[in-house]
């Protein structure tokens, strides 16, 4: 037998007016962790899509060779028969199912119709301990956190007889312990002679489990890397991705701070199903014209749940505080007033809540604001057409024309989407929620220049951030929350990641 188990020969994608993969070759070893690496739009995913049968043969040209044998998948079953694996970034779990039934969907463990719910439980205590998950099987999917939802889509693959597993951006929405312990966990399947391919943009965790490092740019094979053969840094790394040296991450600024433009006081919000359960308690915080303000927190801290209740009280129940806007009192009852108010929202979910996926950039870029270029409720289309092509100049989203369905954009041209949406709304404020996750280098450095400019035009930012040194590289200011708190209020100058992590764990006494 062959050392490498898979080997994929000048594979060719195109979609409607673009080449994703041009002759792309990747070879992975049997049994080794092999990082795909690339700036968003480089066909990572799509690359992993045709191998996974998601596009079947003859939606490509080329050849995919697994275990020796010329493989021709015409749909992810036929792959996931051979032991290929796909795990997508957005995870394949039904809600309201348990963790036994979602483990065994479409592989139920039954004789003549009839499900045999022993066996499936007894199996999926024995795939839970494997993957080191201590939940019971009949535990519903929607009662446990993502880090845990991504052990399940594991567990789930192990039952299938993995021989290949693919790993798309797993710790995207992790906080760092999650994915500490699930990088642990694809070590372990490594020594259990599991071959792994993982798509991640986070250098640090790539570095510290890969062994080898294939990089993808316009479509096209760059280069592969030996981990340990070689001397290989982020840096190296960063190189190969964007063809360039990107010495410093994150783009000089010299703030100019003004006046507080935006401030909330004693800000309670309760939960808005559980009415007696408390989840923003007495916070207070102010942003200054020109300013970046940035909220650092441990998952579950509260940060999403405070920019939303601000956001036209779209999140919680039994609301209470003030809201003060260029020193007046302001109330926004409604998502609709927070946006003619001058709030905009960047959500941490482009997908799911910033981006209509089926419509085109046009109507995604222009749908906060359409007052602007409508007379006597008719959209002018003309207008429309050219201030959003503006945007797609000016953020530099890589696609042919405003035409293009925002479906088929990759997460980093998408994220500019969702931001051309909202400055185009021309807010005073602007929160922005994880605004970075799942992007590359690359296009996080142009999005950290938008921020830039924005603050520079006198905006009042807000960034939360699960990466400390995001929060440290653009802010001017950090507040900390932890359970619902803002328990710390630390300056650009004195903040490090060790004091923003005393407060991030700083508990209730």
């Amino acid at each position: 037998m062959s050392e490498i188990i898979l080997e994929m020969k000048s594979i060719t994608k195109e979609f409607p007016g673009v080449k994703a993969l041009e002759n792309v070759n990747l070879k992975v070893k049997k049994g080794e962790i092999h990082a795909l690496m690339g700036e968003n739009g480089a066909g990572k995913s799509t690359l992993m899509k045709v191998l996974s049968g998601v596009y079947p043969i003859g939606t490509y040209t080329g050849d995919i060779l697994f275990e020796e044998n010329i493989c021709e998948f015409k749909d992810i079953k036929q792959s996931e028969d051979l032991g290929i694996v796909i795990i997508h970034q957005e995870l394949a779990l039904i809600p309201d199912l348990s963790i036994a039934e979602n483990i065994f969907l479409g592989n139920e463990q039954a004789k003549k119709g009839i499900i045999n719910w022993n066996e499936t439980t007894l199996k999926t205590k024995e795939l839970l301990d494997k993957v080191g998950l201590l939940e019971s099987p009949h535990t519903k999917i929607t009662n446990i956190g993502v880090g845990k939802q991504q052990l399940v889509e594991i567990a789930k693959a192990l039952s299938k007889k993995v021989k290949l597993l693919i790993l798309d951006e797993p710790t995207a929405a992790l906080n760092e312990n999650d994915s500490e312990n699930l990088l642990n966990l694809l070590l372990e399947l490594k020594k259990q002679g599991i071959t792994a391919i993982i798509i991640s943009h986070k250098l640090n965790e790539i570095l510290k489990v890969a062994d080898s490092i294939t990089i993808l740019r316009d479509g096209q094979t760059i280069e592969t890397l030996d981990v340990h053969g070689e001397n290989i840094t982020e840096e190296r790394v960063i190189k190969g991705m964007v063809g360039r040296d990107l010495t410093n991450r994150y783009p000089k600024r010299e703030p100019k701070i003004g006046d507080v433009i935006f401030e909330v006081k004693n800000w309670n919000v309760y939960h808005p199903l559980h009415s007696e359960r408390k989840v923003l308690d007495d916070i207070n915080i102010n942003i200054k014209k020109g300013e970046i303000v940035g909220i650092a927190g441990l998952m579950g801290a509260g940060r999403t749940e405070l920019a939303m209740s601000l956001f036209g009280k779209s999140f919680g129940q039994k609301i209470s505080g003030n809201i003060h806007l260029n020193g007046e009192e302001v109330q926004f009852k409604n998502v609709s007033q927070a946006i003619k108010k001058g709030l905009a929202y960047v959500s941490e979910d482009r997908k799911g809540n910033g981006l209509i996926l089926m419509d085109d950039i046009r109507k995604n870029i222009s749908l906060p604001s359409l007052f602007s270029i409508s007379k006597n409720n008719v959209i002018n289309e003309n207008q429309e057409i050219i201030e959003t092509e503006k945007f797609r100049q000016k953020l530099n989203i890589k696609t042919p024309s405003v035409w293009q369905s925002a479906g088929n954009l990759s997460g980093g041209n998408q994220q500019k989407v969702v931001l051309s949406k909202w400055i185009f709304s021309k807010p005073e404020i602007l929160i922005l929620d994880e605004p970075t996750r799942g992007i590359d280098v690359g296009a996080k450095f142009d999005i950290y220049t938008i921020i830039n400019q924005l603050a520079n035009e006198g905006k009042g930012v807000l960034v939360i951030s699960s990466e400390l040194p995001e929060i440290l590289g653009i802010c001017d200011r950090i507040y900390v929350m932890s359970e619902g708190r803002i328990t710390g209020e630390v300056e650009r100058k004195d903040a490090t990641q060790e004091n923003l992590m005393k407060f991030m764990t700083k508990m209730r006494g």
